[in-house]
């Protein structure tokens, strides 16, 4: 029985290394029976043949998306933009919401399906909500809160549980959610930390990182074993 092909999303290339993915997304597709391959955001010319060979896909998180992609004017602490990884991962997550790919989104890949689906994203979270909750350490630190997660949604039944313990390294989440977006998972500072999409039973997307803690935690490693394990029924 083959492992799945689980494609994971990667940063851009820079100087003195080439398109990359941290090691604990691939660690964790890995422990849960998945073979990672890595989707290097060379544009969309190369999506559809991605997606007729792959069984699932993670969007991995990352820098900031261009505002402009959500109409959100500008802010200093915007980093890391890419426009390549924004060409390139917009149209891999219409062609994902399109194709129903299993998916797990995670963090930017969170904010990158809400902005295809018309929703936008609030720019710094400190201007916002405050610091009652911290979401990143300065300069750009994980962190660990809690999050409160509806009893009715189908993460729920993921974690196990309606309150769990995650860590966090973002400053912007969503503002407004896009067409068919339901949070199902906040804060205490009332900060979305979950999506579900109408539609789509394959997408699972946290704006936390459980890539970070899977190894400790089982409730987090489930979230990439659910993936893996909706993507085994593609590729048998």
């Amino acid at each position: 029985m083959k492992p799945p092909l689980i494609g994971l999303t990667t940063y851009p290339a820079g100087q003195g290394h080439g398109y990359h993915t941290p090691v604990d997304y691939v660690h964790a597709v890995v422990r849960a029976g998945g073979a990672p391959v890595l989707l290097p955001p060379v544009g969309a010319a190369a999506i559809d043949s991605w997606l007729d060979a792959l069984d699932g896909v993670v969007l991995i998180g990352g820098g900031d998306i261009d505002p402009e992609l959500f109409d959100g004017g500008d802010h200093p602490t915007i980093y890391n933009l890419s426009p390549e990884r924004d060409h390139t991962e917009t149209a891999l997550a219409r062609a994902l919401l399109q194709r129903k790919l299993p998916t797990l989104a995670i963090c930017r890949g969170l904010q990158i399906l809400n902005t295809v689906l018309g929703g936008t994203l609030h720019l710094h979270l400190p201007d916002v909500v405050g610091e009652a909750v911290e979401h990143r350490v300065a300069p750009r630190d994980p962190t660990l809160h809690r999050v409160r997660v509806a009893a009715d949604s189908c993460l729920a039944g993921l974690l196990g549980s309606t309150e769990v313990a995650t860590k966090s390294w973002h400053h912007q989440a969503i503002d407004q959610p896009g067409q068919g977006v339901q949070a199902v998972a906040w804060a205490a500072d009332g900060v979305i930390e979950a999506i579900e999409v109408a539609g789509f039973p394959q997408l699972i997307a946290v704006q936390w990182h459980p890539e970070l803690s899977a190894r400790e935690d089982s409730s987090q490693q489930g979230l990439f074993d659910e993936l893996v394990r909706m993507s085994s029924k593609r590729s048998h």
